[in-house]
């Protein structure tokens, strides 16, 4: 095994040689055959070793053991221990959940102050086996039936080429010595009953199931990478980035035969679940929304469109005292007196400046809120129904702002100037307000 090992390091991680490795190790069969290893091939190593607390005196048992391992053999070590279960329950997360999240941040915060280049874990083509069976059980689509990355940025697993059966050969070959987890012998764990009661039926019917499946998985991998390149080419014909926003071309988008498939293959890294209403979203009506915990899909007119969640309080409010030039924030306007008009964008008005009561307020658009467009001789027009007749969406709606005097509606910012402000013959004093 350890000639097979050089060899697949050699191929497939070459940049190894002269790294820092953090070898995360719990003392159990897998991780200490890792460490053997690497120790074996005289790689720079040290050992990070997680106490969850989650097994009472058995827990601290793992930590002396591995502890003791490393000093006997001098190799540089870390040891920290979690409150696992006070955290999964802060966090509303699986005891599973929570352990992977603690234990994963501070691998990357010993990479960043103590200048380790990787961690590298021991998973094998088992784990890998078991991950690809619980996804199946759970429902995936073909990123979850890929199985366990070789390398996932910063982390490595270097034993997914070897299975349980060659760990343990190797082991008690090379007389390794181990902690034996005791929860791995209970079923509590879905993982576990796949462990104890599918895959040793799987084996019977195939001796050689491991070397079979890590095969197919290949094929597997070789077809999502053919997928992603053709999702790659059809997004850049259908969809447009805008700012924080990307806009999907519905009128494009439903001339593909598979387009509920591109859908999920964009979309899934978002973090939504409900994929029916994403799929209705296409021949639903405009204004229909599908959130997930960050972002939003909504439906505009002829197009998708996928932005963060608005966290703005409508209620924040931005005064503008007499005399200031410009304001910075939530918008750039600035502010002139002039002698004269001209013709302008509706990026800019004219306001008689007497008419104006400081300090003038910029806010969000509130339902109710009423509007007398200019030039049209004083009627007045709810705010929401100039935003239906200008065809904006739910987000332009939330991100465009109102400029207030005295409760009274100056200018709809970029849009549309209020008529009681107005320029007229008697003005002394015109002021320019433009966005910038």
């Amino acid at each position: 095994m350890l000639q097979k090992f050089q060899k697949y390091i050699l191929k497939n991680f070459p940049f190894l040689n002269e790294k820092k490795l953090l070898l995360a190790t719990s003392g159990g069969i897998d991780s200490m055959v890792m460490v053997d290893l690497f120790k074996k091939l005289n790689f720079n190593i040290a050992i990070a070793h997680c106490n969850f607390q989650l097994r009472g005196l058995e827990s601290f048992d793992d930590q002396n053991f591995v502890q003791d391992f490393a000093d006997t053999n001098k190799i540089e070590s870390f040891i920290t221990h979690f409150d696992t279960e006070a955290f999964s329950k802060d966090f509303k997360l699986s005891t599973q959940v929570a352990a992977r999240e603690l234990r994963y941040n501070w691998f990357y915060e010993l990479i960043e102050t103590k200048n380790y280049d990787y961690i590298l874990t021991a998973h094998h083509a088992d784990d890998n086996l078991e991950t690809f069976l619980i996804n199946i059980v759970r429902g995936t689509g073909l990123d979850g039936l890929t199985g366990i990355p070789t390398q996932n940025d910063k982390i490595i697993r270097p034993l997914l080429l070897f299975s349980r059966q060659e760990i343990e050969s190797y082991a008690k070959t090379n007389n390794i010595e181990w902690r034996e987890d005791s929860s791995n012998a209970s079923d509590k764990y879905l993982r576990n009953k796949i462990r104890h009661n599918l895959v040793p039926v799987l084996k019977e019917l195939n001796p050689d199931f491991i070397s079979s499946f890590q095969k197919t998985q290949n094929y597997l991998q070789e077809s999502q990478t053919m997928a992603e390149d053709a999702s790659i080419m059809v997004y850049q014909q259908v969809a447009k980035e805008i700012e924080e926003e990307v806009h999907f071309d519905l009128n494009q988008l439903i001339k593909l035969p598979n387009y509920k498939s591109y859908l999920y293959h964009w979309l899934n890294e978002f973090g939504f679940s409900a994929w029916n209403d994403i799929y209705n979203l296409v021949e639903s009506q405009s204004g229909k929304t599908v959130y997930s915990d960050e972002f939003r899909l909504l439906k505009n007119r002829n197009f998708l469109i996928l932005s963060p969640i608005n966290t703005v309080d409508k209620n924040e409010e931005y005064f503008i005292d007499k005399n200031q030039k410009d304001v910075k924030i939530p918008i750039n306007l600035s502010f002139c007196k002039l002698d004269d008009i001209s013709i302008e964008l509706n990026t800019t008005i004219f306001v008689d400046e007497e008419k104006l009561y400081f300090p003038l307020v910029l806010r969000h658009w509130k339902e109710g809120d009423i509007f007398q467009p200019f030039g049209m001789g004083g009627k007045s027009k709810k705010v929401s129904k100039i935003f239906k007749d200008e065809k904006l969406s739910l987000i332009e709606k939330e991100n465009t702002w109102l400029l207030c005097s005295n409760n009274q509606i100056v200018w709809i910012v970029g849009i549309r100037q209020d008529e009681r402000f107005k320029i007229e013959n008697t003005t002394k004093n015109i002021l320019k307000i433009q966005l910038e």
